[in-house]
């Protein structure tokens, strides 16, 4: 009889920790859905803030305000989480502009996390953030080039030079803002692998 409460007992506290642990798990995905949507839609935002800021002398070139929170996921989250943003922003752009700006969005920012998360991978924490912002943006000017290209049915290489420069420029941006933004970011509970 004492055995069959024991077993019971043990049963009942199996069951408990195992609704416990379903529970924290359950709360524990919810917040982290919610803080990636949450992102996303800054990333949104800073695409919307960046369309109204003109850039004559430049015809399609952006400061890439967006790719900060780009990076931030990928510094404080998952590689993972940073390709699913890059790809919902990708569905955004179909939804909101059509197929060519989505092509444009998914390519650029598919070379772009691509390449930042091989040089995480390759230098841990050695790469600085300048050099992993700049790379990315790079990389997602090129993308967007061939793209175009492909788009276009024409090799648009000629502007490549005046793009890869615009490049090194937005990486620097994006760099200084999220380097000013890490203190405020790194009081969070988030995880920063720089």
């Amino acid at each position: 009889m004492r055995g069959r409460n024991h077993y019971n007992d043990s049963y009942d506290t199996m069951q408990k920790q195992t609704i416990s642990n379903t529970k924290t798990s359950l709360s524990n995905g919810i917040k982290h859905i919610t803080l990636l949507s949450m992102l996303f839609s800054e990333a949104i935002v800073l695409s919307i803030v960046e369309s109204f800021i003109p850039m004559p002398a430049l015809p399609g070139v952006k400061l890439g305000l967006s790719n900060i929170v780009v990076m931030f996921t990928l510094l404080s989250m998952s590689k993972f989480d940073a390709l699913l943003l890059v790809i919902l922003k990708g569905l955004f752009a179909f939804i909101t502009r059509g197929f060519a700006a989505s092509v444009m969005s998914i390519s650029g920012g598919l070379c772009s996390i691509l390449v930042m998360i091989l040089l995480l991978l390759l230098f841990k924490n050695k790469i600085s953030l300048l050099m992993l912002s700049v790379s990315g943006a790079l990389f997602h000017n090129i993308g967007q080039v061939f793209a175009a290209s492909w788009l276009s049915g024409t090799l648009l290489t000629t502007y490549l030079p005046l793009l890869l420069l615009a490049g090194v420029a937005a990486g620097f941006i994006t760099s200084v803002v999220l380097k000013i933004l890490l203190p405020v970011l790194k009081k969070s509970k988030l995880k920063f692998t720089l």
